[in-house]
């Protein structure tokens, strides 16, 4: 079980249910100090020995590294749980020239999810989204989000709509990876530290929990697979139809498309 995000929140949450439940858990994060704090609670609660990744996914660099040194380790992935998030209060490019958050929270996944294409075979994606993707506005044509004034919520929102359209395509493109993706509802996280966001998900007592919020996913990850609709979105393990451009096939193909064209600038696949 390879979980992105994996040192805080739906992510941390995640790994440690998947430690309990017997798998060998692959925790991906980028603070060393906290990766190595949720590797000692994997070890504590689980019986098999986890695996940290350090890596910083606003970097295609530390994302190809990671592929490759996962690839050499492990000869099948059974669940890659794309989980890594970020929200940005400026707008900030990364080094390979995108926006932060687009990178971060879509781009560096859909690399990794394609460096682990053969291992993840009869194995299973589940994205994490959100119904923030209904602020979104994706242009795929327009990755680098160079048009237009920024917003660190529509940027988060197009983030998560990139995700669902993500999980529907890889579905059609990968008929041998079962794909979802999910809402978790509003969580008390970590996430948009430095905006005035992140004071509503730290402290807003009507929050879920981390816990709550990643059920669906461990259900995602684990449940019968007849049971779940593959390229589906979901939320409290049922059916959360997307809607709007979410629901487009055509836009999903077009940024699978964009996307693939994005991590090729500087990667080869």
């Amino acid at each position: 079980m390879v979980v992105t995000g994996a040192t805080s929140g739906i992510g941390r949450s995640a790994a440690v249910g998947f430690a309990r439940r017997g798998a060998e858990v692959v925790a991906v994060g980028r603070d060393p100090a906290r990766l190595k704090d949720v590797l000692s609670e994997l070890t504590e609660v689980g019986q098999v020995k986890p695996y940290g990744v350090g890596v910083d996914f606003a970097r295609f660099d530390d994302v190809r590294a990671a592929g490759e040194d996962l690839r050499g380790r492990f000869e099948h992935v059974d669940v890659l749980a794309s989980n890594a998030g970020a929200m940005f209060r400026t707008r900030t490019v990364t080094a390979d020239g995108f926006e932060s958050t687009f990178q971060v929270n879509h781009l560096s996944g859909f690399l990794l999810a394609h460096l682990l294409r053969e291992r993840l075979s009869g194995g299973r994606i589940v994205v994490t989204s959100s119904d923030a993707y209904t602020t979104g506005r994706l242009d795929p044509g327009d990755l680098k989000t160079e048009r237009g004034r920024y917003s660190a919520g529509r940027a988060y929102g197009t983030s998560k709509l990139a995700g669902i359209l993500f999980a529907a395509e890889a579905a059609r493109r990968w008929p041998d990876v079962l794909a979802a993706s999910f809402h978790p509802g509003e969580v008390r996280t970590l996430i948009g530290r430095g905006t005035i966001a992140s004071w509503y998900f730290r402290f807003n007592p009507l929050l879920r929990t981390p816990d709550r919020a990643a059920d669906t996913l461990l259900w995602l990850a684990t449940a019968p697979a007849e049971g779940i609709e593959s390229g589906g979105y979901y939320m409290d393990r049922r059916p959360h139809p997307a809607k709007g451009p979410a629901a487009d096939p055509e836009l999903a193909a077009r940024l699978w498309d964009a996307s693939a064209a994005a991590i090729s600038e500087r990667e080869s696949l």
